[in-house]
């Protein structure tokens, strides 16, 4: 029986949907109308720099994170054969993929594609400092959208990833 504080760190449970079956994809609920599932957490970290344009604020100069990364499977069935019999998957593995996308992150300058000039981003790397551009604004909440992605494509069952900006500030991506 899941209760309080537990039920929130348990995104494999979902709410009761249409006709009394539940949707997988929602974090909370009733315990007693839960759908049975298994879950896994890891996390990792990195620090980086970035700044968010056309936002009024502290956040629209150049700041930094010690960003932290809490990533969910969930699968309604375990593995049937081999070293993942009776595993969602072999949580090393899962670590090891979590802390890879993480490690692309690490000591980089994260800058939205578009909010600099061409010469700007060669004038910092002449300097040394290494950007990552990437195709979307460098917001907690689509940082968590992008690993959730990437963990899906890699093949893992991901159900919900947490970015945290600051210790009690996160953000959410629940998948599908």
């Amino acid at each position: 029986d899941v209760r309080g504080p537990a039920r929130a760190q348990a995104p494999w449970f979902g709410r009761a949907g249409e006709k009394g079956r539940a949707s997988p994809a929602l974090p909370w609920t009733h315990p007693t109308e839960r759908i049975p599932m298994y879950g896994l957490k890891t996390e990792a970290s990195f620090d980086s720099a970035h700044f968010l344009a056309d936002y009024r604020g502290k956040c629209e100069n150049l700041h930094g994170h010690r960003w932290r990364v809490v990533c969910y499977l969930r699968s309604g069935e375990l593995g049937e054969a081999g070293t993942e019999r009776d595993m969602v998957c072999d949580f090393g593995a899962f670590k090891r993929e979590v802390r890879s996308l993480v490690a692309e992150f690490d000591h980089m300058f994260l800058v939205e594609e578009g909010t600099l000039r061409p010469a700007t981003i060669e004038a910092l790397e002449g300097e040394g400092f290494t950007l990552k551009v990437l195709p979307f604004r460098t917001t907690a909440e689509n940082l968590a959208r992008h690993f959730c992605e990437r963990l899906r494509e890699r093949g893992l069952p991901c159900s919900q990833v947490d970015v945290y900006e600051t210790p009690l500030n996160c953000a959410t991506y629940l998948a599908d």
